[in-house]
Parts: C-alpha cells; structure tokens; sequence
C-alpha cells in the first residue's frame, strides 16, 4: 500500500534538510524523484547521488524561487525532462525563515519570504496541475508555527499560515479530479537553517527538546512518514487535512 513504485515526484527545495530526506525516502518507496535546488548544485547534486546508491532514481532541477517567473521557468524544465509522462507527486518544500517580530522584521525580508514560501507555492502547484493525472497527490510543508504563537518570526508565521489556507481551498476545488491536498506541519526540527543558533547551543537544544511532548529535537527523517502516508494509496481518501509533525510540541 506504501509503494510508489510506477510514480514520479517533485520535491521543491530538495537539495538538504527536510526535502532531502523526503526525495530520499519517496525514492526508497519507488518513486522517480525531481530534486529541486535554488542555488547549491552541488548539495543537490548529493541528494541525487544518496538516492541512486540506495538503487533508486532521481534528477535535479533548479529556479531561484524568488526571482520572477521562477515557478513557471521549473515547471517547464521538470515538463522537458519527463517528456509527456506524468507528475504524480508534488511537494511543496522550499521555504525560508524570516526572524523577527513585528518591530523588527525588514519589509525585504518580509517580501522575500512570502515570495518562496507562498507566492512560488501557489504558482508552481497551478502549472504544475497540467501535468498532474487525477488521483495524484499534492503535499505542503507547513509548519507547526500555524498552531504555536510564533512571535519572533511573525512574518514566517504569516507566510506558513497562507499555506495552510491554500490547502484548505485547493482540496475542495480538485476533489472532484481525485487529487488529495494536504499539509504536513513540522516543528523545531535539526536542519541547516536552524544551524544558527540551535546546533553548538546546549541550552537552546534543551529548550527545543522539552517543547516537545516526545522530549526531542525532531530530525529531517521524522517528517517523511506523513508523507509518505500521504504520497501512497493509504493516504487516498485523506484531504484538505492539516498533519502535525511536531513530535506533540506545546500540547
């Protein structure tokens, strides 16, 4: 019931972190997976060669999500590479954090994170339905932050909570074409962008652990069995639903 084997899958934002380890664990249950990358070729190039060590199959695409029209120039070049065949899959991964409250957070900032992390999302998963088959599967990464008071990164907090809203509206609008939508939220999990103040800080780790009713740091692969729930046959009849992937954070 598990197996993709037969599919193809894009995950935006691929290259490391919670993407990689999607692309790898799609990849492991029999998918082809598009492994897509902003501006480090060679960190997506890494996630490619993980996938085919295990046996399975991959290429990279890359867009500077935000940058103009970055959605509809990777959508065309994941249409080249698949060459009439159907994406089956889509997850929606790539995203940034913007820090800071509402004093404090730069207009630019706040642009630049709505521009990857909501506008990109929207307008690649519309081109991208032209090559989605009824029956496919499309999953955001959201974030715990939509159900937590997220203050300090208000902004990201904002960006996450569009995605949320967007879930909702696409599920109902592609039910009838049998294309299930859903969110897959995570909560403080160990990847490079939280690099910054969580690895090498004791204190901090300890304080992110005990958020959590499960009493750890989530790492990348904890997010991958919802969507893979989500991604394969199980999944079929849930939609429209937002999964909390936040290890039971602040219960």
């Amino acid at each position: 019931m598990f197996t993709l084997s037969g599919k193809t899958a894009l995950v935006t934002g691929a290259s490391r972190g919670i993407g990689r380890a999607i692309a790898i664990m799609l990849a492991e249950a029999g998918a082809r997976v598009a492994v897509h990358y902003g501006a480090n070729a060679q960190a997506a190039k890494e996630t490619v060669a993980a996938i085919e060590a295990g046996g399975g199959t991959a290429f990279t695409v890359q867009a500077d999500l935000a940058e103009p029209d970055a959605a509809g120039a990777l959508v065309d070049a994941l249409a080249a590479e698949l060459r009439g065949a159907p994406l089956d899959i889509l997850v929606n991964n790539a995203g940034i954090g913007a820090y800071g409250g509402i004093g404090t957070v730069s207009e630019d900032d706040y642009d630049r994170v709505f521009a990857v992390n909501t506008k990109s999302l929207f307008f690649i998963t519309r081109k991208a339905l032209a090559l989605i088959p009824d029956g496919g599967r499309i999953i955001n990464i959201g974030s715990g932050v939509t159900r937590i008071a997220f203050p300090e990164g208000i902004a990201y907090a904002m960006a996450k909570g569009a995605v949320d809203t967007f879930t909702l509206a696409l599920a109902a609008e592609l039910g009838p074409r049998g294309i299930t939508v859903n969110t897959v939220a995570p909560g403080i999990v160990d990847t490079d962008v939280n690099a910054s103040w969580l690895r090498g800080n004791p204190e901090a780790y300890a304080a992110s652990a005990a958020r959590a009713a499960l009493g750890r740091v989530g790492q990348p692969e904890d997010v991958t069995g919802p969507v893979l729930f989500l991604a394969s046959a199980a999944g079929r009849w849930t939609t429209g639903q937002i999964v909390d992937a936040t290890g039971g954070s602040h219960l």
